[in-house]
Parts: C-alpha cells; sequence; structure tokens
C-alpha cells in the first residue's frame, strides 16, 4: 500500500521555504500531491494556473524526488481531495508558534471528519522567516527577492514590473 500525503496551501508565491518543505516531504512518502488551493482569506497576486506552473518549474530546478505530482483544487474540503486520492496524511510547514496556533484546529478538524492526519515540519532555519505575503510585499516595492524564492518565481515576479 503507498503512503500518500499531499501538501496543500497557497503558495502565492511559491518560496524556498515551501520548496524545502516538499523536497524533504517526497522523502518520507511515496507519493506526494501539492495542492494549491484558494483561500478565500487573501487577496491573491497570482492566478492557480501560474502558481502550479511556478511550482512545477521551482521543482524541477530542484533535484526533487519524481514522486510529486502539483495540481490545484478549488471545490470541496481538503480532506475529500485528501479521500479521492488515497492520502491518509496533510503535511504543513510551519514556521512559528502563529502558524501552528492556526494550523492545530484544522489538523483536528481534518482528522475527525476523515482520519487523516497532519503532519508539521519544520523549514530550514534560512528560511523560517520568509512568508508568501513577505514575498509579494517586498516584490511589489520594486526589492529583490531572488533569495528567498526559487530563481523560475523571481524571474517571473521580475518580468511582472
Amino acid at each position: 500500500m503507498s503512503r500518500i500525503a499531499v501538501v496543500p496551501g497557497s503558495f502565492d508565491p511559491v518560496t524556498r521555504g515551501h520548496i524545502d518543505v516538499i523536497e524533504r516531504a517526497s522523502h518520507l512518502f511515496d507519493e506526494i500531491h501539492v495542492l494549491v488551493v484558494h483561500n478565500p482569506d487573501k487577496t491573491a497576486l497570482l492566478p492557480v494556473a501560474q502558481r502550479v506552473a511556478l511550482i512545477e518549474k521551482s521543482l524541477g530546478e530542484s533535484e526533487a524526488a519524481t514522486n510529486i505530482t502539483v495540481t490545484s483544487w478549488s471545490v470541496g474540503l481538503l480532506v475529500d481531495y485528501c479521500t479521492d486520492v488515497g492520502a491518509s496524511v496533510i503535511i504543513k510547514g510551519i514556521r512559528s508558534q502563529v502558524d501552528v496556533a492556526y494550523e492545530t484546529p484544522m489538523a483536528i478538524v481534518n482528522r475527525d471528519l476523515a482520519g487523516v492526519e497532519t503532519i508539521f515540519l519544520l523549514p530550514d532555519p534560512a528560511h523560517a522567516h520568509v512568508s508568501s505575503s513577505l514575498v509579494r510585499q517586498v516584490a511589489g516595492l520594486g526589492g529583490d527577492v531572488s533569495p528567498y524564492v526559487p530563481r523560475a518565481v523571481a524571474e517571473f515576479l521580475q518580468q511582472g514590473r
């Protein structure tokens, strides 16, 4: 039986911290689904299809395992997607106590609803201070985001200026 996990997020845009978590998760499970989801509480910078493409390019730049699928989900609960693909685990990158406080109730509900467990992975400390929101702000003000995002994302954001 395959061990399948889902790494969900808005990835708007994907950061080096996201890629770090995805790559490390790919070594722990047989199959990883990176799932771009719409967060109604956030105003998106990039359309979902562009986020999927940038994640695929970014993973292509790395030495990521070949067991990663990148897709999107916009209808229903995250655990519905997990059930559809046979995933028993959700992987969430956690940067701080704020993330833990935000993610814990969702993890409990996901377990209650569908028996899907959540595993929290800490990013490499070099990336722990970086969020997509911070990247969007720096990029929007003309700053260099290349230390914080994969090359494909930095190039795409630079073209948008």
